[in-house]
């Protein structure tokens, strides 16, 4: 028995990868049992932190596995901020792979997932900073929102909220706005828009998952007073699974790929422990203490729970279908109760099991995986009851377009029932995450639906409603719409079944650089989602810039066709910025979004329809060398935005290294990280001093300080340090105004640093040998200065650089001083002709 439900889980597992997503649930008589369990537990805890990958998959795992309660977790983030291990994607596509990456740990762990409005916008010292940036009146409001929409009995903190500036400004503000929103969410004074949806709150108690971390080391942690603290071990081992809580939270953890949170699962006891920060102190332990979790929590509820307790201890799982009557029974009184909350969740609990036990499998499939508005498809429509229990299916609705398809069939044990329809997509909004659709802030996603804010992702409009008669009791079953093909290789794959504008179109650079008068030829890929559509394609551009053709027109044979259209881009004389949109003009309509893809084997098939825009740039930038040599480390654009200033830019096999190969180069670029992410520069670090000694140059960027034991990345020690400012507008002081690097061939001032994104930059140096100049002087509200973000040190015939500036995001991002400054930084020591591309 045991074996077979290790199998069972691991099915389970394999239905999270990315190409099963969208598989409907076909559970079996164990998950039935606990699903019963689950719905026998009118209980619920909401964990609360700042980014995906910050919560405690081990205590969501007991709260919802092993207690049975509802659990949810609330991040304020969905990871924009981080970097990305499994592609390119960054910032807001970033936050879209996080999301899903979420949602695949939810499945495993059994919580529910939940956001607010906030953007992961970088590190941030201090909740003060954080707390302006995000809007703190607006995140609070969420999180008020998002208590009184889930209603838990229990919150717990991931951080503490009484220590401001021990760790990242996010995690603390994350604990205290739940602090603040714990009494707030039962006030109706305090955001009274939001009860036009739902309706005030109180939580039973609120705790903090504190940790000898917080308390500097272990042997403090076993020092302190516990008096407070409630313990739980998080342990336990689940015999009908065959494994530990904590096996199944390393492999919640573990879909966090894109961080690189691949966990090994440990077993035995594994103790949490909680701070009490409000309510009453749980004598027993049991932190839902005087909170009845039974049926009797709903007036009139007690009947319920007599009938489903009955259930539960009478489970037969060689015939899951002899628990029909006392459900269709419990069915019948549950949804004659008033309406409420639980009677909400616990319908839809009830369906599911329901169906569950009479084997009963539902699915609406199309035949394409997307459509356009106004678009005739073919949806086939699938039904089987795999039990004696009498079942008939009455009719199918398609929803949102109210396609009605009468069935009126009864379904026989075991046999197949499937009918083709066609449905008409009607004035369908195109498929996209919600919280993309509006430009917003650098701290605030922009989301005018209430409804919306704190959702996972947008809900799926199409959906099949299959009303299904058991033995008289008619129950509406709701799944939605999935495109499903067969795959050579992996066989049944399954996609979100998505709608799109009827064309789409895009400039591949979402940044271009001119770097002098010479205009440049700009593609445009269209594609188009209509079969035999001819549209004219124009691009809009700012002002005292030129576009040729100003419009033209492109043929479509085919449903997803692309072709491409080439304008010629002329940029004014002086400095100027602006966007470049393509718009594309059919059947009356402007279309102006792009198609964005994101498929990876690990979360389902994600269908973006986002603003589209290119920023270009006219920059008059000069500089000297143009062979740079590139050895990428954890992965950044620098390479390309350096060629788009007119650079050739070689990329260097690290084990291949020698300094007859490194002589071909002007200069030389470390990537980020390099020297944390490539083994062997250990061996390769004397070639590369070498070419510098003999006239290159060698131009490292950041490295985290953290198990950073490089011995010799400079020619002279220094020491990296965690030292950051994380202020983007931070006020910037040149130390040495004649010092070469701000001077020849740019001349760079305080103007230069003005635009930048996101930071200043990270894990300075805080000690170098007196041979490094350090060039700059930059520190964040209220901190001392940090002259350690640029060092420069003649070295032989050369020079080495070592910076902790984030120019790895500052020319992805088209900033002009960034630009100017790295440009001076490559053409040091080089007394040659200028050049401007």
């Amino acid at each position: 028995m045991i074996s077979k439900l290790r199998v069972i889980l691991i099915l389970v597992l394999f239905s999270c990868l990315g190409m099963q997503a969208q598989r409907p649930q076909k559970p079996d008589a164990v998950q039935i049992f606990e699903k019963i369990q689950k719905l026998n537990f009118l209980g619920s805890a909401l964990y609360v932190a700042a980014h995906p990958d910050d919560e405690n998959t081990a205590m969501i795992s007991y709260l919802s596995n092993e207690v049975h309660a509802r659990t949810g977790y609330l991040s304020m983030t969905r990871g924009d901020g981080g970097q990305n291990l499994v592609g390119p994607e960054l910032s807001e596509l970033l936050g879209a792979i996080r999301t899903q990456e979420l949602l695949a740990a939810r499945k495993i762990d059994g919580g529910i997932q939940r956001f607010t409005r906030a953007n992961d916008f970088g590190y941030s010292k201090n909740p003060e900073e954080t707390l302006n940036i995000w809007d703190k009146d607006k995140v609070l409001s969420d999180v008020v929102w998002a208590i009184r929409k889930f209603k838990p009995d229990v919150i717990i903190n991931r951080f503490d909220h009484r220590s401001p500036g021990t760790t990242h400004g996010h995690h603390t503000s994350s604990a205290m706005l739940s602090v603040e929103a714990f009494d707030l969410a039962n006030n109706p004074k305090k955001f009274p828009e939001q009860l036009e949806y739902t309706s005030v709150w109180q939580p039973k108690r609120q705790f903090f998952n504190t940790s000898w971390w917080f308390y500097g080391s272990r042997e403090k942690f076993e020092e302190a007073d516990k008096g407070n603290l409630v313990s739980v071990d998080v342990g336990v081992y689940y015999t009908d699974l065959g494994l530990s809580n904590t096996e199944i939270s390393a492999m919640s953890r573990s879909q966090h790929r894109s961080q690189g949170f691949g966990n090994t699962g440990s077993r035995g006891s594994q103790v949490e422990y909680l701070e009490l920060l409000k309510g009453d102190y749980p004598e027993n332990g049991n932190i839902f203490e005087g909170i009845d979790t039974s049926w009797n929590r709903l007036e009139n509820g007690a009947a319920l729970g007599i009938i489903l307790d009955s259930l539960q201890r009478n489970f037969q799982f060689d015939d899951p279908a002899a628990s029909l009557p006392a459900l269709l029974e419990a069915y019948g009184l549950l949804t004659a109760l008033k309406e409420s909350h639980w009677k909400t969740i616990k319908t839809e609990e009830l369906k599911e099991i329901i169906k569950a036990c009479a084997g009963l499998y539902l699915e609406a499939a199309t035949s394409q995986q997307t459509a356009t508005p106004f678009e005739d498809i073919e949806v086939t429509l699938e039904a089987i009851n795999r039990s004696d229990f009498p079942v008939r299916m009455l009719d199918v609705v398609l929803q949102p377009v109210s396609n009605q398809i009468a069935i009126n069939d009864t379904l026989k044990n075991n046999i197949d029932f499937q009918k083709a329809v066609v449905m008409n997509t009607g004035e369908a909004a195109f498929t996209t995450a919600y919280w993309l659709e509006n430009k917003g802030s650098l701290g605030m996603y922009k989301v005018g639906d209430q409804e919306l804010i704190g959702l996972p992702e947008t809900p799926h409009a199409f959906q099949a409603v299959f009303t299904i008669s058991l033995n008289g009791t008619e129950i509406p079953f709701s799944t939605p719409l999935v495109y499903k093909y067969t795959d050579r290789v992996n066989g049944e794959v399954y996609e979100p079944f998505e709608i799109l504008p009827a064309f789409g179109a895009r400039i591949q650079e979402p940044v271009i650089i001119f770097a002098n008068t010479e205009p440049k030829e700009i593609t445009v890929q269209v594609t188009a989602y209509r079969d035999s559509t001819e549209a004219s394609v124009s691009l809009s551009h700012p002002d005292g810039w030129q576009v040729a053709p100003a419009e033209a027109t492109l043929q479509f044979e085919s449903k997803g066709q692309t072709k491409n259209i080439v304008f010629k881009v002329t940029p004014p004389s002086d400095d100027s910025q602006g966007n470049l949109n393509p718009v594309i003009s059919w059947n009356g309509k402007r279309y102006e979004k792009k198609i964005v893809q994101l498929d990876y084997d690990h979360i389902p098939l994600q269908t973006l329809a986002l603003p589209n825009e290119t920023r270009v740039v006219r920059l008059n930038i000069e500089k000297r060398g143009d062979n740079v040599g590139y050895i990428n480390g954890a992965g950044d654009a620098i390479p390309e935005s350096l060629r788009q200033i007119g650079y050739r830019v070689t990329p260097i096999d690290p084990s291949k290294i020698s300094v007859s190969l490194l002589n071909q180069f002007d200069a030389i670029v470390m990537g980020i990280r390099a020297y944390n992410t490539i083994d062997v520069l250990r061996y390769k670090q004397a070639d590369l001093l070498s070419y510098v000694e003999n006239g290159g140059t060698l131009l490292v960027q950041y490295n985290t300080a953290r198990g950073f034991e490089f011995p010799n990345i400079g020619p002279y020690p220094l020491q990296l340090s965690s030292d950051r400012v994380t202020d983007e507008n931070a006020q910037v002081t040149l130390l040495n105004k004649k010092a070469e690097v701000l001077n020849n061939p740019n001349k760079i001032n305080e103007e230069d640093f003005k635009g930048w994104v996101q930071e200043r930059g990270l894990y300075f140096p805080n000690e170098w040998d007196e041979k490094y100049e350090p060039i700059l002087s930059i520190h964040d509200k209220d901190e001392d200065p940090l002259e350690g973000s640029l060092l420069v040190a003649p070295y032989g015939k050369g020079h080495y650089i070592y910076t902790g500036l984030s120019f790895f995001r500052e020319l992805p991002a088209g900033v002009p001083g960034a630009y100017r400054l790295f440009a001076n930084l490559l053409s040091i020591g080089k007394h040659g002709k200028k050049t401007t591309n």
